[in-house]
């Protein structure tokens, strides 16, 4: 048997034992963030259940509905401190049905659903796809990197992915059916394999962490007045305004590509000339680790008394100059 096996049963029965809070009583600031976390999955449960019945356009503002509150539970856990490896894990699995599930069931009883199991292979690859890319978000989320790097994702995050892969939905509304034409209905197939694919990928996307960390002040209100102008754009005309930013999202990938090389270089000669963590320290050159070879001159050896075996390391030098040898 493989000696690894026995250690990594230990590990998960250790694992299991463990305590889910380290606390007896949990504050009620821990709570907050699992609640939205919990809205946001029963609106993915529900976007299923108005797919399977047809009414698309409920079960596309259950996914929209589900991505804001996506964008908000993490923000609150770190605005009241109160993040936790429960909320993290409970926000993983619900990412999965919001982002995963629910738009492949929605875009496969479209449209896609006249393919069969083409179709079908089509969205499990996107739903497969959104748990691959959790779980390796899961693994490197403990792995220190550069500040700057904190502003790019590895792959399109599931959320937008959730977002671009109905784009087809949205042009339906606008006027434009790709269901009209079997070559029409292979480019949704195709898309939809695409906008899988794009979320294991390894290609820099954008994430505005860092742009909520310091604004200046004279952006306040412009910010204010576009945030506004987006939700009422969004509750007034929906497929038109996520038409639009599905677009201008793929349309700015190249640019955020081209962004993240240009930083990645500029930040190349300080990730070099930093100490490895790994590394093993180098050997201080000092006299203190290293004997001299030879004496200096400022230290002739008639003038250093020189220690015998026999004498105890704490034991007293008397240094007699042959000048004043007494007689």
């Amino acid at each position: 048997m493989d000696p690894i096996v026995p250690q990594l049963e230990k590990e998960t029965r250790r694992r299991r034992r463990r305590r889910m809070f380290s606390h007896s009583r949990i504050p009620v600031r821990m709570m907050v963030p699992n609640f939205f976390t919990l809205l946001g999955l029963c609106a993915g449960l529900t976007s299923i259940r108005m797919s399977i019945e047809g009414r698309y356009d409920f079960a596309l503002a259950a996914i929209v509905f589900a991505a804001l509150l996506d964008g908000l539970d993490g923000r609150i856990a770190r605005l009241l401190k109160a993040s936790s490896r429960f909320g993290a894990e409970l926000d993983s699995l619900a990412d999965f049905v919001n982002f995963g599930v629910a738009p492949a069931i929605l875009i496969f009883t479209w449209g896609l659903g006249d393919h069969k199991s083409l179709g079908w292979i089509a969205v499990m690859l996107f739903a497969l796809a959104s748990a691959l890319r959790l779980a390796r978000f899961n693994t490197l989320i403990d792995d220190e990197r550069p500040k700057w790097q904190s502003d790019f994702f590895m792959g399109v995050p599931t959320p937008a992915a959730a977002i671009l892969v109905l784009l087809p939905v949205y042009l339906a509304h606008l006027g434009l059916d790709l269901r009209s034409s079997p070559i029409l209905l292979n480019i949704v197939l195709a898309y939809t394999m695409l906008i899988g694919l794009m979320m294991v990928s390894i290609v820099p996307t954008y994430s505005g962490k860092l742009l909520g960390e310091r604004i200046g002040r004279e952006w306040v209100l412009p910010i204010f007045i576009l945030s506004m102008l987006a939700v009422a754009c969004l509750l007034t005309y929906p497929h038109a305004t996520l038409a639009i930013a599905s677009i201008a999202y793929l349309a700015a990938l190249p640019y955020t590509w081209k962004r993240f090389r240009k930083l990645e270089q500029l930040h190349a000669p300080a990730m070099a000339g930093a100490p490895s963590a790994s590394a093993p320290a180098a050997p201080d050159p000092s006299p203190a680790n290293e004997p001299s070879a030879q004496p200096s001159e400022a230290a002739k050896p008639e003038d250093v008394p020189q220690r015998t075996s026999q004498e105890p390391p704490s034991a007293r030098i008397v240094e007699i100059r042959p000048g004043e040898q007494k007689r």
